[in-house]
């Protein structure tokens, strides 16, 4: 027998539905300048803030990933009249579940230092290419990356699977996996294949702690190490430091 849907089930499948597409459409980078957005920013900073124009672009990326993928879930969570706390949106008993996090780190930098030598993560990152040249470059990029990667995981380990695992229990991890694999789609393909991986194993993670606050944290280092793996790569560790410190 077919088990009819409750109402707040659908209220999530269509808020998440909506939302991957909205960002799709309007919250990458691509969609900045033709929205008309580039001028005004530009004017509001001032001609101070003119050498860093090339990261608006990156930092409007991370502010409408914060808007349309915590912010809003939060906001139909409460019309739902429930807490984000049961979403996964706490830091209450997080101190004790860190070591996953902090082990999985600990075997993965090997790894990312190894693929920032292949050719493909060479042309891929950093994303914003002119990070490369350190200063604000870099910490105004990876500051504004961060907040991308606290909705990517707002998104998809809260809101999408604390609101599914609510009706269809742990099935909700493989379920939140497929949107979440395909948002890589146009990324090396090692990366698109370590996704399902990473897609299984932090949403159950998160299922288990009650949160998706490590698993941002481990997300975000993660990107970091990779950018500053390449950037060693390309220019030498030396180079690196003295662009990104002095």
């Amino acid at each position: 027998m077919t088990k009819s849907l409750d109402r707040e089930a659908v209220v999530v499948y269509l808020t998440t539905t909506l939302l991957l597409v909205t960002f799709e459409l309007v919250g990458k980078p691509q969609a900045f300048v033709g929205l008309g957005l580039e001028q005004p920013l530009a004017a509001l900073l001032g001609p101070g803030y003119a050498p860093y124009r090339s990261l608006l672009s990156v930092q409007y990326w991370g502010m409408a990933s914060l808007l349309l993928r915590t912010i809003i879930p939060v906001v139909v969570i409460v019309l739902l009249r429930e807490q984000p706390s049961a979403f996964g949106f706490t830091l209450r008993g997080q101190r004790t579940t860190v070591k996953p996090y902090a082990l999985a780190l600990a075997a993965m930098l090997p790894v990312l230092f190894m693929a920032a030598a292949l050719p493909s993560f060479q042309r891929k990152y950093p994303l914003f290419r002119d990070a490369a040249q350190g200063g604000w470059y870099f910490w105004g990029y990876q500051l504004f990356y961060g907040l991308q990667f606290l909705g990517l995981e707002a998104f998809f380990r809260g809101f999408a699977l604390f609101g599914l695992a609510r009706h269809i229990g742990v099935h909700a991890v493989p379920v939140m996996t497929i949107p979440y694999v395909m948002v890589h789609f146009g990324k090396p393909v090692p990366e698109v294949f370590a996704a399902i991986v990473a897609g299984l194993v932090l949403g159950t993670w998160a299922l288990r702690s009650g949160s998706f606050l490590w698993g941002w944290l481990l997300h975000w280092t993660v990107a970091i190490s990779m950018d500053l793996f390449v950037m060693t790569r390309q220019l030498g560790l030396g180079a690196v430091v003295h662009r990104l410190f002095w």
